[in-house]
């Protein structure tokens, strides 16, 4: 794909907003604008946010959920979806099963968030991305969920974003198994991750440069 004058959206969390770089032209979307020579690149990532919906939803802007924000997003040449890790780590929605159709488990909002692009843009403007490592994702120390939730660990999630995408033939770059960045070793967290979740500016430089080859090759 050639990617010169292209107007991307990148729809996601906290890593798309670009938390943990030194400023705004060292996140990952930044540095696509200026590397792949984009005419736009739109940052559509919100802290915090999460695919699923909430069964109770507040004023956050936690809970303004990505199916919604899909919604509001204008036209573009590619869409680029970055999330998950904030489902497994905080929420009160469900993994969920491959058949849920609703927003308010993991896959149903999969399921809803991926024929929602479909339909608007064409399956073949989409690209996903799945979560990176994180500290603390086999034992799940660290995460919140209210009483009566399940924990699962993060791979479950990678793995839901795997299935549903690749039930809709939708390509996938899979930064959890060749990100680079092994969340639960300490030494690369601190050298690309310091705070055990969000990249710093070359942990955003390892991203930016791997969804650019993975772009260019479709």
């Amino acid at each position: 794909m050639e990617l010169k004058g292209k107007v991307i959206n990148f729809l996601g969390d906290s890593i798309t907003e670009g938390v943990g770089a030194s400023s705004t032209e060292k996140n990952y979307v930044s540095l696509m604008e200026k590397s792949c020579e984009l005419k736009e690149a739109r940052n559509y990532g919100i802290g915090g946010t999460r695919i699923a919906r909430q069964s109770v939803m507040s004023d956050s802007p936690f809970d303004n959920d990505f199916n919604m924000r899909a919604d509001i997003m204008e036209d573009a040449d590619l869409v680029v979806v970055f999330g998950g890790t904030n489902d497994y780590g905080h929420g009160q929605a469900e993994l969920g099963k491959f058949s849920d159709r609703e927003v308010f488990t993991f896959y149903g909002a999969m399921h809803t968030l991926c024929l929602k692009l479909i339909k608007k843009y064409t399956s073949n403007k989409i690209v996903f991305l799945t979560p990176l490592h994180r500290m603390n994702e086999d034992t799940m120390q660290g995460t919140w969920k209210p009483e009566g939730v399940e924990q699962r660990p993060l791979i479950d999630y990678v793995n839901a974003i795997r299935e549903v995408c690749e039930y809709y033939s939708i390509p996938v770059l899979d930064m959890y198994k060749e990100g680079q960045m092994p969340g639960n070793v300490w030494t690369w967290c601190e050298k690309y991750m310091p705070d055990g979740l969000h990249p710093n500016d070359k942990g955003y430089e390892i991203i930016a440069n791997k969804l650019k080859k993975f772009l260019e090759n479709l």
